[in-house]
């Protein structure tokens, strides 16, 4: 069984009613577990953010402009789709 802790927060009126609207559209147990789960992946975000910062200065920092034109070149990516990844 999970340990819980009871806590309060703060929240704009427009998203705890969006909660309440999953609550009531069955797509989340209850507010609180809408909630839990929305912090899970806040959490795991921050985790990948952190890793990705990590690796990237292990391996000298994000790409160039040069360099990710000649990525964009071998992977076959059009200047459109590029456009749309910034």
């Amino acid at each position: 069984m999970t340990t819980t802790t009871k806590i309060a927060v703060s929240l704009p009126k427009v998203l705890a009613e969006r909660a309440r609207n999953a609550v009531r559209q069955g797509r989340a147990a209850s507010v609180s577990a809408y909630v839990a789960a929305a912090l899970e992946q806040k959490t795991k975000l921050d985790d990948l953010s952190a890793l990705l910062d990590e690796m990237l200065a292990e391996s000298g920092g994000p790409l160039t402009a040069a360099e990710r034109r000649r990525a964009d070149r071998a992977l076959g990516v059009t200047a459109s789709k590029t456009k749309r990844r910034q």
